[in-house]
């Protein structure tokens, strides 16, 4: 077990925050957590962290403060809020928002906590739930040198790769190429199964074949695989790809970068969200598009939920 040498506190216990909260309290940090909903703290709080009752209990003598929300006024809200946590850190700590959220909307936070003698870094994550339980995230890092050097023992309870991408906001704009290219994968893939079906060719062979292949990729090995078990309950919901795919159509769109791939693929995941699958994985898209596609899911295989 790992001694540390100061106190965290990590605020936002959703389905990736939770993981990486245990794991920080496993590997024998000083670990206290916050949650609006304090029953999905019952969980980290039994691998040795403390829960507190507000945000501000939380981060109160903290060297390091994790963030992990929905969007980019709940970061906003948490930091800055009638019940912020800003006013509260004290000069010296380091946060470290693991959220995805709006880039030029970090470089305004960072410029705020940075008045108050405070370090922000822009931290978000890919490898979803299963990288977050395991501690095998890849932290993408915007910010100050020396304040990742802060973090840098804790970021390595919970991630294995960590990149220090460049200053404030550079790691959420490589967060924003990261769900380009995973949304765009996933939706292609999906058209591939559904081809191989409306083909009367069994999908699993062919994801088989691909993955042996130029093709191969982990939305195929994991996401794919969970499309053709059809199973959908939420690792990673469509709200949130959703969310994070406008986030980088903004930034797209504001750097006058030519994005046709992108904006077709952010108007299919809005089509899913739609048609009431917000809560689903994200994985539902191949359903939708074998819907569209009339083409009947393997026989045997249970109704989408």
């Amino acid at each position: 077990m790992m001694e540390s040498a100061g106190r965290v506190a990590f605020i936002g216990l959703g389905i990736m925050g939770a993981g990486m909260a245990a794991n920080l309290a496993r590997k024998g940090f000083d670990t206290t957590v916050f949650n609006r909903g304090a029953a999905k703290a019952v969980p980290v709080a039994a691998c040795g962290a403390r829960v507190a009752a507000t945000a501000r209990e939380a981060v109160g003598g903290a060297d390091v403060v994790f963030l992990c929300l929905p969007a980019t006024g709940d970061v906003a809200a948490v930091l800055f809020g009638a019940a912020g946590i800003a006013d509260s850190l004290a000069a010296g700590t380091v946060v470290v928002d693991t959220s995805t959220i709006d880039p030029v909307a970090t470089r305004d936070f960072a410029g705020r906590l940075a008045a108050l003698g405070v370090s922000l870094l822009d931290a978000p994550v890919s490898g979803g739930q299963k990288g977050a339980d395991d501690g095998t995230l890849t932290c993408m890092v915007g910010g100050p040198a020396e304040a990742l050097a802060t973090a840098r023992p804790f970021l390595a309870a919970m991630a294995t790769t960590i990149v220090h991408v460049g200053a404030s906001g550079a790691g959420q704009v490589a967060k924003a190429c990261n769900q380009i290219c995973v949304s765009a994968n996933l939706v292609g893939a999906s058209e591939a199964m559904a081809l191989a079906m409306k083909m009367g060719v069994d999908p699993s062979r062919v994801r088989e074949a691909l993955l042996g292949g130029a093709a191969r990729s982990v939305v195929l090995e994991r996401h794919v695989q969970k499309l053709l078990d059809r199973d959908f309950r939420p690792g990673f919901r469509t709200a949130l790809i959703t969310k994070d795919l406008t986030i980088a159509a903004k930034a797209l769109n504001d750097a006058q970068v030519f994005a046709p791939v992108a904006a077709a693929v952010l108007q299919v995941l809005k089509g899913l969200g739609a048609s009431g699958r917000q809560d689903d994985d994200w994985c539902a898209v191949g359903d939708l598009i074998q819907q569209l596609s009339a083409v009947a899911p393997p026989e045997g295989t249970p109704p989408a939920a």
